[in-house]
């Protein structure tokens, strides 16, 4: 086709030519009423109505960025449906560029349209002023649009950052839960008192802000009491958590306390008052990048301190101390003096040793606890190689679940942990169970995986990490809805079909979103 669209008014009536069947793609993130589903299926349907087609079926991704295809289920069903031997349609209607995506790799955008062109599918962009004909000029009009599309969110990302920076320097408080000790306190545009916000609420108006305040007394003289026994009674983090638990005191999220949210109370800045942003980054949906100091957004005293700073500075010392970087001599100086001391090695009995880096330190720098041992002059009983996966596999699982709680409750849902079984359940409706499936080659050389279920606890939802070769990292990530699984085990090879593959994806990222709690302004937009 070239030229204009292919209009009723401009066909022979003498020639019987059966219409195109096509299906709308919608997105809607929360940028403009203009873009609302309604105003886009609207114009898609005036499209088809002028062009003799046959709207046949309607894919959606509402409240979805246009930046990662991995969020959007709606279209990737679309492609996965169009790439079928019985898809049943052979165009695809979008309302424009910018609602098939704003990816920041415009060749991504590029690739999806490929392969739907593979599949014999075309796609048709309804208020772009170009006909997507695959001419050099459609070309040229289709990267602009990409290019502009991408650079609205990326323009967009600085315009919102910049103003979280100014809000930060101002002294308020931008997102995120208040912690053990503080509140979250609304103040009118005169700095006013408005209320303490409770767990999930967010502020009304848009004039408002939000500061910390200090929480409940004893709440406070519980925090002042773990910096006390860190510094004066040399207790570390895990014997802070334990001592917590054994008198029955949770964390503000109402779960028992960690080495590792003691060690969040022991290093933040804002018990002493400091508001401090930007110390990590995620923007445009790309990796989570750990910013140097340099690059900290802070305003110090912003807020009412609960910890005295001397007793904080000396917390950091002490920590800093703890963590510095041992030369690999060092380390294996240290570890000889264990092995005398002991006897033997483990990585029970590393990790029990107060003066001791952790054993993953170990395993870290010198590929394995087995070759450390070497290195000292230990060799094991047995072959320690499965273990070390074993217990690697534990500490991945245990990483992925804490990260999963966190993302889930840093886009407002909320998450309760079975302290038995781990089962998660999302805000009080979704249960789900996160499994690793181990890599275990065959003798041939290739990868097999086996996901094993916990179909005695029925989660709506198995998240199954599955391993690399070396079963040191997450390769992808499958999201296994409960109605399709009839066996307490699956079988994965390295390919699977769409049967299988349909629920594999390379982040997290989705199963985050079926969390988020979405305002009911937001979703007009």
């Amino acid at each position: 086709m070239t030229g204009k669209p292919e209009r009723k008014s401009d066909r022979n009536p003498g020639q019987a030519k059966p219409r195109r069947r096509a299906v709308a793609y919608l997105r809607m993130s929360t940028e403009l009423q203009q873009y609302s589903t309604d105003n886009q299926i609207a114009a898609i349907e005036k499209y088809a109505t002028e062009n003799d087609m046959e709207l046949v079926a309607t894919y959606s991704d509402e409240a979805r960025s246009g930046l990662r295809y991995e969020n959007r289920p709606g279209m990737q069903q679309m492609l996965a449906d169009a790439q079928s031997a019985h898809s049943g349609f052979d165009t695809i209607l979008v309302y424009d560029i910018s609602r098939w995506g704003r990816f920041q790799d415009q060749d991504e955008a590029a690739a999806l349209e490929f392969e739907c062109r593979k599949a014999k599918v075309q796609v048709h962009y309804c208020m772009d002023q170009f006909v997507n004909d695959g001419s050099p000029m459609s070309t040229v009009m289709k990267s602009l649009g990409r290019y502009m599309a991408a650079d609205y969110s990326s323009k967009l990302s600085e315009k919102v950052f910049a103003g979280q920076c100014r809000l930060i320097e101002r002294g308020y408080r931008q997102g995120g839960v208040a912690g053990y000790g503080l509140r979250r306190m609304r103040i009118d545009q005169n700095g006013a008192p408005q209320g303490i916000l409770d767990w999930g609420q967010r502020k009304s108006l848009q004039t408002d802000r939000v500061i910390l305040v200090p929480g409940p007394k004893e709440e406070v003289e519980t925090v002042r009491w773990m910096y006390r026994q860190f510094i004066d009674g040399g207790r570390l983090e895990g014997e802070i958590a334990a001592l917590l638990n054994e008198e029955g005191i949770l964390t503000d999220l109402g779960r028992p306390w960690t080495r590792g949210t003691v060690h969040q109370v022991l290093t933040n800045e804002k018990y002493i008052g400091n508001n401090v942003f930007n110390r990590h980054s995620y923007k445009l949906k790309g990796t989570h990048k750990n910013n140097p100091p340099e690059e900290w957004i802070r305003a110090d005293g912003a807020f009412e301190a609960i910890v005295d700073e001397k007793l904080f500075f000396t917390a950091q010392g002490m920590i800093r101390e703890r963590n510095r970087r041992f030369s690999d001599d060092e380390l294996l100086d240290r570890l000889k003096r264990l092995l005398k001391k002991k006897g033997f090695l483990s990585g029970i009995v590393i990790d029990e040793a107060d003066d001791m880096p952790s054993s993953g330190c170990y395993a870290s720098r010198f590929g394995s606890l087995a070759r450390a041992y070497s290195l000292v002059g230990f060799t094991p009983d047995r072959d320690y190689r499965y273990i070390e996966i074993n217990r690697t596999l534990r500490q991945i699982h245990s990483r992925e679940v804490s990260r999963a709680i966190a993302e889930i409750e840093k886009i407002g849902g909320a998450v309760e942990q079975d302290p038995v079984t781990e089962l998660l359940t999302v805000n009080g409706e979704l249960t789900a169970s996160v499994v690793v499936a181990r890599c275990r080659p065959t003798k041939a050389g290739a990868r097999r995986w086996k996901i094993r279920l916990d179909t005695g606890l029925a989660p709506d939802l198995t998240v199954a990490l599955r391993m690399d070769g070396a079963n040191e990292a997450v390769l992808d990530y499958y999201l296994l809805p409960s109605p399709i699984l009839d066996t307490n085990r699956i079988g994965l090879a390295e390919e699977n079909g769409l049967m299988l593959d349909a629920f594999r994806f390379e982040t997290l990222e989705h199963f985050f979103a079926m969390a988020r709690r979405a305002l009911i302004s937001e979703l007009s937009l």
